[in-house]
C-alpha cells in the first residue's frame, strides 16, 4: 500500500530542518504543490503532533509518522524526507521524551480504514534497520521506492 501513495515527486532527500514543524512544513508543502492536500493540512499536522506525537524510537535511525485529519486532505499520499540531521520530536510512547528524528514519513490519507492499514505497513518496514540504513544513505527517490517495494 504504502508504493501505491508514495511516489518519487513526495521524497525529499538530503532535507534541510531545524524543527519537528519545520521538517512538516517541507513535506506540507510538498503535498499541497502537488495537489494532494488543502493549505490547512500543515498547521493541522503540527498542531496534532503537539497533542499526539508520532516520534518512534527504532534505534540508530529513528522515524516519525505525522498526520492529521482527513478533512485536510484531497487525494491520498504519503510523502517521506530524509533528513541531512536529526531532528527532535516527541515520542509516541512518552510525549517528554525527545527522540533524534531523521525519516519523516507524512500522511495524507481519506479513509480511516487505509490510514490503519498504511500505519502497520509503514510499521512492518521500520522494523528492518538495514533498510532504514538504505534508505537514509539512498542518492535518490527512485532508490528509495525500490528499498520500500523490496
Amino acid at each position: 500500500m504504502l508504493t501505491s501513495t508514495l511516489d518519487a515527486s513526495l521524497i525529499v532527500l538530503n532535507a534541510k530542518a531545524a524543527s519537528a514543524e519545520e521538517a512538516i512544513g517541507l513535506l506540507a508543502a510538498r503535498l499541497e504543490a502537488a495537489g494532494r492536500v488543502r493549505p490547512s493540512y500543515g498547521p493541522a499536522v503540527i498542531e496534532r503532533e503537539r497533542t499526539m506525537p508520532t516520534g518512534l524510537p527504532l534505534g540508530a535511525i529513528n522515524a516519525a509518522i505525522p498526520h492529521t485529519d482527513r478533512e485536510h486532505v484531497l487525494a491520498p499520499a504519503v510523502a517521506l524526507a530524509v533528513l541531512d540531521e536529526p531532528v527532535p520530536f516527541a515520542s509516541m510512547d512518552d510525549p517528554d521524551e525527545r527522540i533524534a528524528v531523521r525519516l519523516v514519513f507524512a500522511l495524507a490519507l481519506t479513509d480511516k480504514d487505509a490510514q490503519i492499514t498504511m500505519l502497520q505497513s509503514i510499521m512492518g518496514l521500520l522494523q528492518d534497520q538495514s533498510v532504514l540504513e538504505g534508505i537514509a544513505a539512498a542518492h535518490s527517490p527512485d532508490e528509495v521506492l525500490s528499498l520500500i517495494s523490496a
